[in-house]
């Protein structure tokens, strides 16, 4: 425990993929509650909902529902990880840089620290404990 705290020794194989599932369980569990709160409010949000990229406010929200709830579903299971992260990036992308582009950094950072670690799960993949490895694996590996 002392080398792991006072020098950066790499974890071993096990210890970053248990790393990597806590990360991408996390932050996804995070993303579905905020999708999760817009699909009990639809009907009230779907005429009001901001319209960033000109496809009206009812498809932009369903498609920022679909991007923070069923793809979050997915990127927790590990299942299609780097696809389903992709409309994941693009919304939270979308919220920082235009939805809330003259918005104080504090209005926005959240939307920011979402793309930032969706970005690094993207680059990573979803690691040894996931649909993915199981399926995607390899043969030489099997």
């Amino acid at each position: 425990m002392k080398n792991f705290i006072l020098y950066s020794s790499p974890l071993k194989e096990n210890a970053q993929s248990a790393t990597l599932l806590l990360f991408r369980v996390a932050f996804a569990i995070l993303l579905i509650l905020h999708g999760w709160q817009k699909i009990q409010s639809y009907s009230v949000l779907s005429s009001v909902f901001p319209d960033p990229v000109g496809l009206g406010p009812q498809l932009s929200l369903t498609l920022a529902i679909g991007a923070e709830f069923f793809a979050g579903l997915f990127v927790i299971a590990g299942f299609l990880t780097r696809l389903a992260l992709i409309p994941m990036i693009f919304t939270m992308g979308v919220a920082f840089f235009v939805t809330h582009a003259a918005d104080a950094f504090q209005v926005k950072e959240l939307a920011f620290v979402y793309m930032v670690a969706f970005v690094i799960l993207f680059i990573t993949g979803p690691g040894k404990f996931s649909v993915d490895n199981v399926i995607f694996k390899p043969s030489s590996q099997k």
